[in-house]
């Protein structure tokens, strides 16, 4: 009897611990336009600045809530923004962000993962609209937003790029493995502070023709900026865990990104 107590007690304790964030951070709900979303915001008591984190196509999951951690680590306040609505997170999701983000749309196939970024490629003020809701809910979060870099992954380094032509007043725009074309009709010059781009050269869906003509324009329109390419390194190299993943390429883009910061930061 008395173990069996021991057991149903101890099965207790590990549900309700299951049920706790397993995270320093809080989940933040807010609304763009009328609609809700969900992110993820870890600050820092001293904090050095903000890092604003935009997701890949798979939505806000564990591996941003893992840089966040990382920065936060380094002293930063991080906002991980939401751009599909709350709840819209892919199954692959692993336990830490599923015990606490809402269940919704989950897009798992690679057509709903298109059709979400696709949307927002094609309304390109939808898509400033909403990083701008994010670094509204990071204010209202406390985040000081006037001292503050943009980091995105793939679909995020392209949203992020987005925002630099928009003219965000920011501290800086980085981007890792992400989208370069710019839309027919745009451009840097309202561009206000320097991007770094991280890329890889053996990445087949963003070409090498894209990552020079960005830096030709770039260059035009006076921005200043940093573009590295890796060796071998594919799209997506670094996200961890994956098949693309490539740990030399992805620990000196870091390098670079945290060295970024610091000089940014740190004036």
């Amino acid at each position: 009897m008395n173990r069996m107590k021991f057991l149903s007690l101890g099965l207790i304790a590990f549900c309700a611990l299951a049920q706790q964030p397993l995270w320093a951070g809080e989940v933040v709900n807010y609304e763009v336009a009328g609609k809700d979303y969900e992110g993820y915001f870890e600050p820092a008591s001293d904090s050095r600045g903000l890092v604003v984190i935009i997701h890949d196509w798979d939505g806000l999951t564990e591996y941003e809530i893992k840089r966040a951690e990382m920065l936060s680590a380094m002293g930063y306040s991080v906002f991980a923004a939401d751009l599909f609505g709350a709840g819209i997170r892919p199954t692959e999701t692993k336990d830490k962000i599923a015990l606490t983000f809402g269940a919704g749309i989950r897009p798992t196939e690679t057509k709903d993962k298109i059709a979400l970024t696709g949307e927002l490629y094609q309304d390109r003020d939808k898509m400033r609209s909403l990083m701008r809701g994010a670094l509204g809910a990071a204010s209202d979060s406390g985040a000081d937003v006037s001292n503050a870099v943009v980091v995105g992954y793939c679909f995020g380094g392209t949203a992020v790029l987005e925002l630099a032509r928009s003219g965000e007043p920011l501290k800086g725009f980085a981007s890792f493995h992400g989208g370069l074309t710019t839309p027919e009709g745009q451009d840097y010059a309202a561009t206000q502070a320097p991007v770094m781009v991280y890329h890889g050269s053996a990445d087949t869906a963003v070409s090498m023709s894209d990552f020079a003509s960005l830096a030709e324009q770039l260059e035009t329109a006076g921005v200043a900026h940093e573009m590295t390419t890796y060796s071998g390194a594919p799209h997506a190299f670094s996200v961890f865990g994956s098949p693309r993943y490539r740990e030399k390429a992805d620990r000196q883009s870091w390098s670079s990104f945290t060295g970024f910061l610091d000089a940014t930061f740190d004036q």
